[in-house]
């Protein structure tokens, strides 16, 4: 089958197609033909050399996959051959065939692509886990979203609203981007290389808001936890201004405030197999009736993979870079197996 290797870390030149054998799962787990796989922020760190797959993960990157099932180890129920699914893989998806643990297995939503579905995975699993699981969002919360156009990012506000009728603000490097956060439900968005925070006070008379998402860290920090409400959380999904900061830790007692940090790609398959249900009981059925959606910024094609990485290396994109791995398939979506 064909995969995309790492070289060595390095820019998008470092990728380059290779050979290697079809795997077989193992108790636990399910083969998918690939019909599509999208790019995520996590799949450029691991080629620039600073996210190494975990041990016994194939060093292939790609993490969200969309395709068929095409052959089961021991032991799955929740799938069987022939199912149209999307999965969060554990690596492995820039290739014909990917290994996936069958609890992180999803079925395509109703009415979407191949390309469509396998952009859902990885920033919904990452979503729910920040925002849901970690942020402890509770109805009518108020919450702030750094990048809202990023993959999580659009996730998130949508989570937020829909489920949640939380006040979302959002900031975003220019204004056609700010404006898919304002088409997406926020309540305002903000420069955010400008004075972002003392806009959302003014915006709030003053007050602050309850969580904080970001993925940058470093110099902002403080900016952010002196935003926060008392009892405030700031969630990070990455650190990529900096893995330093100084904060306040008396200010960080005194007002109860909450700091935390999550990777999701080492959890256990057990934990992801819970996000996977909840997906599918809250945020699926949303997808499936076009109250949430997946914007897609470029699909491509699977040669086209250092393109794909160039896109993100600029940060132009809004929505998800997809690489259709199989157009053939990726064109259709299968009748569900249990049509509902």
């Amino acid at each position: 089958m064909r995969v995309v290797e790492i070289a060595r870390p390095g820019g998008p030149e470092v990728l380059r197609f290779a050979e290697r054998a079809v795997p077989v799962p193992r108790d636990g787990e399910v083969r998918v033909r690939v019909a599509a796989a999208s790019v995520n922020r996590p799949d450029i760190q691991q080629r620039r050399g600073l996210y190494p797959p975990p041990p016994g993960t194939t060093d292939i990157p790609g993490l969200d996959i969309a395709g068929i099932v095409e052959a089961v180890g021991s032991g799955v129920g929740e799938v069987a051959v022939g199912d149209a699914v999307c999965a969060l893989a554990n690596g492995g998806g820039y290739a014909d065939h990917c290994i996936v643990p069958a609890v992180q297995c999803m079925p395509v939503p109703r009415g979407l692509s191949f390309i469509e579905a396998a952009s859902l995975p990885e920033v919904y699993f990452t979503a729910w886990n920040n925002v849901v699981w970690l942020g402890r969002l509770a109805a009518g919360e108020t919450l702030l979203v750094q990048g809202g156009t990023s993959g999580v990012g659009m996730a998130a506000i949508q989570i937020a609203r829909q489920l949640f009728d939380a006040r979302v603000f959002a900031t975003a490097g220019d204004e056609q981007k700010r404006g898919v956060c304002r088409d997406l439900g926020v309540e305002a968005a903000f420069d955010y290389r400008g004075d972002w925070d003392a806009d959302i006070r003014s915006h709030l008379s003053g007050g602050g808001v309850d969580i904080i998402l970001d993925g940058q860290a470093g110099p902002t920090s403080q900016r952010q936890l002196d935003l926060l409400n008392p009892d405030g959380r700031l969630v990070l999904v990455a650190s990529h201004q900096g893995e330093h900061a100084e904060i306040n830790m008396r200010q960080l007692v005194r007002r109860r405030l909450t700091v935390t940090g999550s990777t999701l790609r080492p959890r256990p398959h057990a934990y992801k197999g819970r996000l996977a249900r909840e997906l599918v009981a809250r945020v699926w059925p949303l997808l499936e009736e076009g109250r949430i959606a997946t914007r897609i910024h470029a699909a491509l094609a699977f040669e086209q993979v250092r393109e794909a990485h160039e896109i993100l290396d600029a940060n132009r994109q809004i929505g998800k870079v997809v690489l259709v791995v199989e157009p053939a398939l990726a064109g259709g979506v299968p009748r569900p197996r249990h049509p509902a």
